[in-house]
């Protein structure tokens, strides 16, 4: 009896440890997750820090082509809006610093880029394809979330709608 009771445990606490590591799928009203890394500069960044701007979380990998033609584009909406209080913030899938490093190099980025992993992308509700973006209210709740290949001009139009209910 004891044998029995002490498998039953067992499966109890994996199946706890399980699920709390599992992915809870995020929504549009959300609180968007926190998390603290720091850049490919070695610069500490602290989503936290950006309340109260409105801020596109862009995950996103160097062998992705649908990321890779994103890229100028958030770099011209960072410049475009950053001075009204948006922010662009990148999260790099890929499984290196040195190779996201290298694609930095050869785009220029006009915003943070993080590096990402699984932890973090199970944060974000699980992110499985790329490229994948939230963007964040001021309060810090998800206003839109895009995911897979689509134009990147598709968050402009919510993008300037949440900078004029912020001003």
């Amino acid at each position: 009896m004891s044998r029995v009771l002490a498998a039953l445990v067992l499966l109890l606490a994996l199946a706890a440890n399980a699920s709390a590591q599992m992915p809870v799928k995020l929504k549009v009203g959300d609180a968007a997750p926190q998390f603290v890394r720091s850049d490919l500069q070695g610069r500490p960044f602290d989503l936290k820090t950006l309340r109260g701007k409105i801020v596109l979380v862009d995950f996103w990998a160097s062998w992705c082509p649908p990321c890779i033609i994103a890229i100028p584009h958030l770099g011209q909406l960072q410049k475009k809006y950053g001075a009204r209080g948006f922010q662009v913030v990148g999260v790099s899938m890929d499984d290196s610093a040195n190779v996201t490093k290298q694609t930095m190099r050869e785009i220029p980025f006009h915003y943070p880029v993080v590096l990402g992993d699984a932890k973090l992308g199970n944060l974000f509700g699980g992110v499985l394809g790329l490229p994948q973006q939230f963007l964040i209210s001021a309060d810090g709740k998800i206003l839109a979330i895009r995911s897979g290949d689509f134009p990147p001009t598709a968050l402009d139009k919510e993008i300037a709608a949440a900078l004029n209910r912020r001003e």
